[in-house]
């Protein structure tokens, strides 16, 4: 347990109707994922007013959803979640220049009628927000020249999108495709990743969009990461021999003992904290609260 940290999440989501709303079905994305690096020790999850059903599934990118649903009246809902989870170091190892070309890679990847599937496949095409554009690929291919390393590549371009975006809350919405922040050269984090995870897709790297939560309590002599206390999002590239990658061009740092994950996908529409259907509710307020705190675990 050498250099494991415990975080603790408190996550809290208000939404007010300016009308009743008369019934309503959800999705919630609130559950952190357990994985190789990340143990969820506890987890609790209160939703007000009480739902009339609630139950849950794993999706099909392995992410445990909450859906609850409501029959009666009601003018607010609040969703409050608290999670404890040990992290472990992910990156002591990682040597990027040792990484396979990253040409090597996409060929390796490539669609081939009758040969072998590989899932990872699966982030390496347009999705929803992410459209594969020629002026994504240009910007790529500063950063991947030929035989560069695949993670060497894609700490360069991190590097880049760090330094060319402007982190600029309010600029963009929650629906803002990948294209349109390019343009913009700012946004939020979810802009910083989607716009990276396009540029790995267009050169045929297999790119996920990671939702998550950031130390809002840094170690002492450490700067405050941009994006903490509100949901946070960074990028995961796959690399053979290494496995996911993940890497905050927001914070340009790679993802580690200061992310909590909380599920993957191929864009925010795929993560997103709360979806669903309503019927009334007019106009409405939310208010977000998140707070990360935690150290060294305590051995027992």
């Amino acid at each position: 347990m050498s250099g494991d940290v415990v975080l603790t999440v408190s996550h809290h989501t208000v939404y007010r109707y300016s009308t009743l709303v008369e019934t309503a079905q959800h999705l919630a994305t609130i559950r952190p994922l357990t994985c190789a690096w990340q143990r969820v020790m506890a987890h609790s999850e209160r939703i007000e007013p009480e739902p009339s059903y609630r139950t849950s599934r794993v999706d099909a990118f392995g992410n445990d959803l909450l859906y609850f649903s409501f029959d009666s009246p009601h003018d607010y809902l609040k969703m409050t979640s608290e999670t404890t989870v040990l992290l472990s170091p992910r990156w002591a190892s990682l040597d990027p220049d040792a990484t396979p070309p990253w040409e090597e890679v996409a060929q390796a990847l490539r669609f081939r009628a009758g040969g072998a599937f590989h899932p990872e496949t699966e982030f390496c095409f347009a999705s929803p927000n992410i459209a594969l554009l020629p002026e994504l690929r240009a910007y790529a291919q500063r950063s991947f020249t030929p035989d560069m390393p695949l993670a060497a590549g894609a700490i360069d371009l991190m590097h880049r999108v760090y330094a060319d975006f402007e982190y600029k809350p309010a600029a963009t919405t929650f629906d803002t495709p990948a294209a349109r922040a390019f343009e913009l050269r700012h946004g939020v984090c979810q802009d910083f990743a989607q716009v990276m995870i396009g540029c790995l897709r267009t050169l045929g790297l297999p790119a996920r969009y990671v939702s998550g939560y950031l130390r809002t309590d840094p170690p002492e002599g450490t700067p405050r990461l941009i994006g903490a206390d509100a949901s946070h999002a960074w990028v995961s590239v796959f690399c053979p021999g290494v496995g996911w990658i993940d890497l905050d061009p927001t914070n340009d740092v790679l993802a580690d003992l200061d992310h909590v994950t909380l599920a993957t996908g191929r864009d925010y529409s795929d993560v997103s904290l709360l979806r669903g259907m309503i019927l009334g509710g007019g106009e409405h307020q939310v208010e977000v609260a998140v707070h990360v705190t935690g150290g060294a675990p305590t051995l027992v």
